[in-house]
């Protein structure tokens, strides 16, 4: 219940974010987009790359211009970065740090957040006890799955639905690259097809909010 209540709180505060940020698009920015979807949903799928998942991560968040430090941290605490270390194929949508902070920004401002823990030791003591691993496992589905196979064509085409390594949760992916979770939270996808010996990362702006 507890998680719920919170869930909407993190959702509602999402939703008077992008109120407050939204802005028109002109007939010449929607055929750009429409194009980039198309091209995308059409793209075929990379071949595998060199490094693992697990590696890919550990190079973003060492590099000058760091990203996924968070994303790793997360993995480590969970113990599931050898998860994505090995020869078994999964896509993964990974979150940025800006949506790590965003997330932990919100939950820090509950009166039950004890700030004397790390941040994801925070997350599972205020939310419950694996609390972190399921957020993760909700980000990721079996098997190597491009962009091709993971956006609608056309914008005629229905959703598609991604079962994730969370038991019997999915989320939904638009033909426009937004993904719809459970808790009817929006993400979007920001950078697609990174190719990994071992799977696919799509990059996304939001951290996905299982309700399970």
């Amino acid at each position: 219940m507890k998680y719920s209540l919170l869930v909407s709180f993190l959702f509602a505060s999402l939703l008077i974010f992008s109120a407050c940020s939204d802005s028109p698009v002109n007939s010449s920015d929607a055929e750009l987009i429409s194009e980039e979807f198309t091209s995308l949903a059409e793209k075929r799928a990379p071949a595998p790359g060199d490094q693992t998942i697990a590696g890919i991560v550990s190079d973003a968040a060492g590099a000058d211009e760091a990203e996924f430090t968070l994303l790793l941290a997360a993995l480590n605490y969970a113990e599931l970065t050898d998860v994505f270390a090995g020869e078994d194929q999964y896509t993964v949508f990974a979150p940025t740090d800006a949506a790590f902070l965003a997330l932990v920004g919100l939950l820090s401002a509950n009166e039950d957040w004890d700030s004397t823990l790390g941040p994801f030791e925070a997350i599972d003591d205020l939310l419950g006890e694996d609390t972190v691993k399921n957020v993760l496992f909700y980000h990721v589905t079996e098997g190597r799955r491009a962009a091709n196979s993971v956006v609608p064509r056309n914008s005629r085409a229905a959703d598609r639905t991604i079962s994730t390594l969370l038991e019997g949760a999915s989320f939904h992916v638009a033909y426009d690259l937004t993904i719809t979770d459970i808790a009817g939270q929006d993400a979007s996808i920001v950078n697609a097809d990174l190719s990994a010996s071992n799977g696919i990362i799509h990059v996304i702006d939001t951290v996905l909010l299982p309700l399970n």
